[in-house]
């Protein structure tokens, strides 16, 4: 249905515009003319409001109606429509009853609001309404106020919001020539005569049923408004991954989708906009693993309000997939970590396991980590994926076990850029750098292996002038102080060298190292 374009009737607004020019004329002079025009203007009001009053029952039973075809569609706007007619009620009857009260007041006990005796009397408005004792005028601005808020909660359209916030507004009001504002029911029954308190409470009324008509109105136009239109549908398969292994099982959602061409949902991803407006999720992949991700669609309905729907998905990003390794390498160095790669394609690494025979296999965050035992005896590595609840064997390797190569001796020292460079022996050495330095040491740095030892023991050999071989031995990585007391004396070009140095390795392994010649300069 339609949204509702009702507005107030040209009858309507002349009422509304003859209460204005009333009142005006009112604050000049009380004549018999001015009481015998807010007479007719109350006559026109009572009338007006018998009206709307019927118009807004129609509407409620088209409500009644739309609710027994289909109760799931049209009982929730029905309760509200009941809700709203219950609230107009108490509020109109209300002022019915200060009516009432304020005609008593000046005609007696039997004052009738429609043949008002004492039309003219200017008290008895201010003393039924503006008495502090009982407060009744700062109680109906509250109750007009709480409608107020009431109705308006259930009416979308602006322009309507706009329409009976202006009929129903109990802002203060400045009087011409005065400097404070007055409070809405100050303005309304100070010093007005009977017959004015009563049109202006008849005029209250007859905007309270047009803000009751313009929510059943508002109501009735929602009844189908939220059905979402479309006027395309196609068929889509949502396979659970395009990428399966074999052993594995595919799996797809064959879906029948049904979509509006003209209204484009709008896509939040992770709270964010999806900017391209055909729904289309690209998104650069930096790093392998699952990554999760969420959001939400919202499309308007013709009631104006907002259709939302959440989702979450996930996706998985691998390494490529060719793979280039020669065979005649594959290595592993018995009693130290040995770092592995493990990657199966399309399967998450959480999903991944592995075993080694001849040695232990742990994973270390995304890589692993093998540690053969024996040398000599091949180690078999088996990694397996759990592909759909079930662990599948994706591959086998076998690897050779080696011992760790000899690792080579060196003098470590820093040159004058304060780089630390490694002397190997075989070229002229300044004397000061080799007595800065303090000890032996050995380690495979070869640009693959990148494994210190630990030097136990060494010995120096110099000769003397009668070419004498003169030995020192060092129990330890340090230089002692007799060798350096050797290498001080001796001179430009000499050369001494250092030999039987043993060394253990990170294997629990000892060697025996080949010796260094060490020239000094």
């Amino acid at each position: 249905m339609g949204a509702n374009t009702n507005r107030m009737s040209p009858r309507q607004k002349m009422i509304n515009l003859m209460y204005i020019v009333l009142t005006a004329m009112l604050a000049l002079n009380v004549s018999s003319d001015v009481l015998d025009g807010f007479t007719q203007v109350h006559d026109g009001l009572r009338r007006s409001n018998a009206n709307v009053d019927q118009r807004n029952s129609t509407i409620y039973r088209q409500l009644q109606s739309l609710a027994e075809q289909n109760p799931d569609k049209g009982g929730t706007w029905l309760d509200k429509a009941t809700a709203v007619r219950s609230a107009t009620r108490d509020i109109y009857l209300y002022v019915d009853t200060l009516k009432r009260q304020i005609v008593q007041k000046a005609d007696g006990d039997n004052g009738d609001p429609d043949n008002i005796l004492n039309r003219d009397d200017l008290e008895s408005a201010a003393v039924v309404m503006l008495n502090p004792g009982n407060s009744r005028g700062r109680i109906l601005r509250e109750r007009i106020d709480n409608y107020r808020d009431y109705v308006l909660s259930m009416i979308p359209d602006s322009v309507q919001r706009g329409n009976i916030s202006e009929a129903l507004s109990t802002d203060q009001v400045t009087r011409r020539g005065t400097l404070a504002p007055q409070l809405w029911e100050e303005s309304r029954f100070d010093q007005q005569p009977v017959v004015a308190a009563v049109t202006i409470l008849s005029k209250l009324q007859n905007d309270i049923l047009y803000a009751e008509g313009e929510v059943l109105s508002s109501l009735l136009s929602q009844v189908d408004a939220g059905d979402l239109r479309v006027n395309e549908l196609n068929a889509y398969v949502l396979p659970a991954s395009r990428l399966v292994m074999r052993g594995g099982k595919y799996s797809a959602n064959i879906v029948l989708a049904a979509v509006d061409t003209t209204q484009r949902p709008r896509v939040y991803i992770n709270g964010n906009l999806l900017e391209n407006g055909s729904g289309l999720y690209e998104v650069p992949t930096g790093s392998t693993g699952t990554f999760t991700y969420d959001g939400y669609l919202e499309v308007n309905n013709g009631d104006g309000s907002t259709t939302r729907r959440d989702f979450t998905s996930s996706y998985t990003v691998i390494e490529p997939m060719a793979t280039v390794s020669a065979t005649m390498m594959n290595v592993l160095y018995a009693g130290i970590d040995n770092p592995v790669g493990i990657s199966v394609p399309g399967v998450a690494m959480g999903d991944i396991s592995a075993s080694m025979t001849n040695g232990s296999l742990v994973r270390n965050g995304d890589s692993w980590v093998a540690r053969p035992e024996r040398v000599g005896a091949d180690a078999v590595v088996t990694v397996n994926a759990n592909m759909d609840g079930r662990s599948v064997t994706m591959a086998t390797t076998t690897f050779r076990v080696r011992r760790l190569p000899d690792p080579t001796p060196y003098i470590a020292y820093t040159d004058a850029q304060g780089n630390v460079e490694h002397y190997r022996g075989g070229r002229p050495i300044q004397k000061a750098v080799l007595l800065s330095a303090q000890t032996l040491q050995a380690a495979i740095d070869d640009g693959l292996l990148d494994t210190p030892f630990e030097v136990q023991s060494f010995e120096t050999v110099m000769f003397d002038s009668m070419g004498n071989a003169i030995t020192d031995i060092s129990n330890g990585a340090a230089f002692s102080p007799g060798q350096k007391q050797k290498i001080q004396r001796l001179s430009r070009g000499k050369r001494f060298y250092i030999s039987r140095i043993r060394a253990k390795g990170p294997d629990g392994t000892t060697r025996d190292l080949s010796p260094m010649e060490v020239i000094v300069n």
